[in-house]
């Protein structure tokens, strides 16, 4: 038995990526923001390699143990969705829609028809600053709060003491069938959140509601050929279910690694535990804060120090014949860049075999599905996609 897992920290960059400026993120770079902070501890990811990667402004390199390198993507967009897709093998060659100015009126008709009410807002916003401007109103009239950002995504917000999740996640299905063709958009997002104006707290319900891949997946594969795949936190989402053999729901960072060591401990599967930790991205970098995007990484560096403790190697009596870790981001959304959109960043790559210890430069490769290349390789099926393997 094998088991490889793959633990996305949501949009934690290392720089600025080549075509930045066709971004406008010239000069973004999220790790190395928390790093000039002077408060970026993190002893695990540095012994696996995070500060030997060549080409990053906290470049300080030590004796690492695992293969270390980062990645540039090549689909056209910088966003959840097509970053996880590309890391399964699926490059996304033309850039889903963005609605900068707000949603057609066609599809606002379409929605109020749909679910009886009333939309509020309909533009590009904070999803914090959002339900403080139209909360009052929207709990007054039953309306919903409508909105984007710069990715290809609607975001849909409501009160859970007005719209209970379940309900609200039934208006995103609704969306969802609307959002076709030409509009069809990457991802539905439901936002509950709960309290009274002007003390309102989003949850952890948030559910995306994702495109299915545009083409055939490393999880479809490894699925069809009979190993497990297991997603945990948003991988669900970001994948339209398709592809995985179990998941359990995102609960926030702390949460989603405390499942996933759970799932280290157990011996009853083989193959790709595939991990989103989106906190870093949602709560933090979103709302450019420094100081707790920060502590958010240094917490996972202390949780990662014990899964490490987990990882099994050949010679574990009883276990499978080696666990594979992939560490790696699925785009850039830096602190202390101006804004509050995700940032078109390379991304990190730490590759590390439990009982080898191995370091090796993999360099900068040219696009995320050289770990779905890495992962059919690893665990031994056929799979052909863009990416090379850097085992």
């Amino acid at each position: 038995m094998k088991r490889v897992f793959l633990i996305v920290l949501d949009s934690v960059g290392i720089g600025a990526a080549p075509d930045a400026a066709a971004f406008g993120d010239i000069g973004s770079d999220t790790w190395g923001s928390c790093f000039k902070s002077g408060n970026l501890s993190t002893p695990n990811m540095i012994n696996l390699g995070i500060n030997n990667i060549e080409g990053t402004s906290f470049y300080a390199p030590v004796a690492a143990q695992a293969y270390y390198g980062r990645m540039a993507e090549k689909s056209a967009g910088k966003d959840t969705t097509v970053g996880h897709w590309e890391m399964a093998g699926v490059i996304s060659g033309a850039p889903l829609p963005t609605y900068p100015d707000g949603f057609p009126d066609e599809i606002l008709t379409a929605l109020e028809e749909a679910t009886g009410r009333k939309i509020l807002c309909n533009k590009p916003y904070s999803g914090t600053e959002v339900i403080k401007d139209y909360g009052q109103e929207a709990e007054a009239t039953g309306s919903l709060i409508v909105y984007t950002s710069a990715d290809s995504v609607m975001q849909i917000a409501a009160n859970e003491a007005m719209i209970p999740p379940e309900e609200l996640y039934d208006i995103c299905r609704k969306a969802r069938r609307i959002m076709t063709g030409k509009h069809a958009c990457g991802r539905i997002i439901a936002r509950p959140y709960i309290g009274e104006y002007p003390n309102y707290t989003r949850t952890n319900n948030r559910h995306d509601f994702s495109l299915e891949p545009t083409g055939v997946t490393v999880l479809d594969a490894l699925k069809s050929s009979g190993f497990d795949t297991i997603g945990v936190g948003k991988i669900n989402d970001i994948f339209a279910g398709r592809g995985l053999t179990e998941t359990t729901p995102n609960e926030g960072n702390h949460i989603n690694m405390l499942k996933t060591m759970d799932i280290a401990r157990r011996y009853d599967w083989s193959g790709l535990c595939f991990v989103n930790l989106v906190d870093f991205d949602m709560i933090h970098g979103h709302r450019r804060d420094v100081a707790a995007y920060t502590e958010a990484l240094n917490e996972f560096d202390l949780q990662l120090g014990e899964f490490l403790q987990l990882l099994q190697d050949e010679s574990s009596p009883g276990a499978n014949d080696g666990d594979l870790l992939i560490i790696t981001a699925d785009h850039g959304c830096d602190p202390g860049f101006t804004g509050t959109d995700h940032t078109r960043e390379f991304v990190p790559c730490l590759a590390y075999k439990a009982g080898d210890g191995t370091a090796h430069n993999i360099g900068t490769r040219s696009t995320f599905a050289d770990i779905a290349a890495t992962i059919a390789e690893y665990l031994g099926i056929e799979y052909k996609c863009e990416g090379v393997s850097f085992m």
